[in-house]
């Protein structure tokens, strides 16, 4: 595959790689949410939530809405959550086998 679309795939998945950006991405899963009602949900400051959304905007994630002084935003494209399920189920086998090997370990009699 050329280097040019392994760029772009890996900047997409930048786009994702953060906390408070998948939280962000969490809620408007819901529905189109203004900086102000993403501030609350999140617990977080304004512009730790704007400069987030800034993020998610560039990568095309995220789509605006303005409505007199308030911005909304909503997903640009709902296959995002696919991805995010997908990645979750991922980590639940990963957690599982975990549990498994921690598990087994446990179980192991020590040697004299």
């Amino acid at each position: 595959m050329n280097q040019v679309v392994h760029r772009f795939k890996a900047e997409f998945f930048k786009t994702l790689a953060h906390p408070v950006r998948l939280a962000i991405l969490e809620h408007l899963r819901s529905g189109e949410k203004s900086v102000n009602e993403l501030q609350v949900l999140l617990g977080a400051d304004q512009s730790t939530v704007s400069q987030q959304l800034a993020r998610l905007r560039a990568g095309n994630l995220v789509d605006t809405r303005k409505e007199g002084t308030t911005v909304y935003y909503m997903i640009r494209d709902p296959l995002v959550f696919d991805l995010m399920d997908v990645a979750r189920e991922i980590f639940n086998r990963q957690l599982i086998s975990h549990q498994a090997l921690l598990r087994q370990v446990s179980e192991e009699v020590p040697l004299p």
